[in-house]
């Protein structure tokens, strides 16, 4: 079963003295129940903007285009979520059918709140819950459920070290078991040992009948846990695979994937070169064309993702990828 199918979805914000910020450009994937997609990339390339899109959580000068289409329960219609009005989505939606961890968790959690406060709150609205004793044991094993200290539960979020209020954040997002849980960098402020920890958690809440998006630096864990990894680049896709192919043989095949993996301690460690273009100035075709030893002529026409890549240059050799961008000179220059 689909639980989220995504078709074209597109967010650009209005600049007073600029031009848009084109932040996610026509982007289409599903998600099905039982299945995990790692959506990675550099930072500033969208993957926050596309989790923000979903629960209607982006700022007023933001322009949305697309559908977003999330299973409804049993008869329940589906809902496209980029369509629904503010009311629907707080009421029906987050927590409930779309759970979320969110990137800067101390910054959603209410300061004058103790921890304890905030679970039992969405213990009690989500579940039904009811009773002192019954509210206490379901917050304690909401809590223990990503290995928060119950010495902590009643402490303030500025009382909190980033990696437990992390832990706070993730496990306000499990209580309701959504259908959907968008988990964005999840493992911030973590260390390894609790990296593994949360990670297999969140693939347990998965399950067989729900479905997990996880917006990741952290290639590890996405490794880990992940049935698909989809690369984003200034605000594109430009590849999805199955994890296996994608970590293993014959490995990523677009060249920007192929250099996150090569950047990665284990590996070559070779960080892709240069920098990533500017939202608001973007070319019009390949944007990583002048980062791209591949690159050509070819490359001054956007490539469509098809087939799960979206390259001009699929079938050329994995070595030598990339290259610094003082080297190349940008198609149509």
């Amino acid at each position: 079963m689909t639980v989220l199918s995504v078709r074209g979805l597109t967010v650009r914000f209005r600049m007073r003295e600029s031009a848009p910020v084109r932040a996610v450009t026509d982007v289409s994937f599903d998600l099905a129940a039982g299945e995990c997609l790692a959506l990675v990339g550099e930072s500033g390339c969208g993957k926050s903007v596309l989790a923000s899109a979903l629960l209607g959580l982006l700022p007023g000068n933001a322009e949305t285009a697309g559908s977003a289409l999330l299973a409804g329960a049993g008869d329940e219609a589906a809902t496209d979520l980029i369509a629904a009005d503010e009311a629907t989505l707080a009421r029906a939606v987050r927590g409930r059918r779309a759970g979320l961890v969110p990137q800067s968790p101390a910054a959603h959690l209410t300061p004058v709140r103790t921890v304890r406060a905030h679970l039992t709150e969405t213990v009690r609205r989500l579940t039904g819950t009811r009773g002192r004793d019954a509210l206490r044991t379901a917050t304690e094993s909401a809590a223990a459920r990503v290995s928060f200290p119950a010495g902590h539960l009643d402490r303030h979020p500025h009382e909190l070290s980033g990696g437990l209020a992390q832990r706070a954040a993730t496990a306000l997002a499990l209580v309701g078991d959504a259908p959907l849980l968008l988990a964005d960098e999840p493992t911030t402020g973590l260390d390894r040992d609790l990296v593994e920890r949360t990670v297999d958690e969140l693939r347990r809440h998965t399950g067989s009948t729900r479905a997990l998006l996880m917006i990741t630096h952290d290639l590890a864990a996405a490794a880990r846990i992940a049935d698909r990894v989809a690369v984003m680049y200034a605000g594109r896709l430009v590849e999805i695979a199955g994890a296996d192919a994608f970590f293993g043989a014959p490995g990523p095949r677009h060249p920007y994937a192929r250099g996150l993996l090569d950047a990665l301690p284990e590996r070559a460690f070779r960080p892709v070169p240069g920098r990533p273009p500017e939202l608001a100035a973007l070319p019009e075709g390949c944007a990583f064309a002048a980062r791209c030893a591949r690159a050509d002529a070819a490359c001054a026409a956007q490539p469509p993702l098809a087939d799960g890549l979206a390259c001009n240059h699929p079938d050329a050799a994995p070595a030598d990828a990339t290259r610094p961008p003082q080297a190349v000179e940008a198609p149509g220059a």
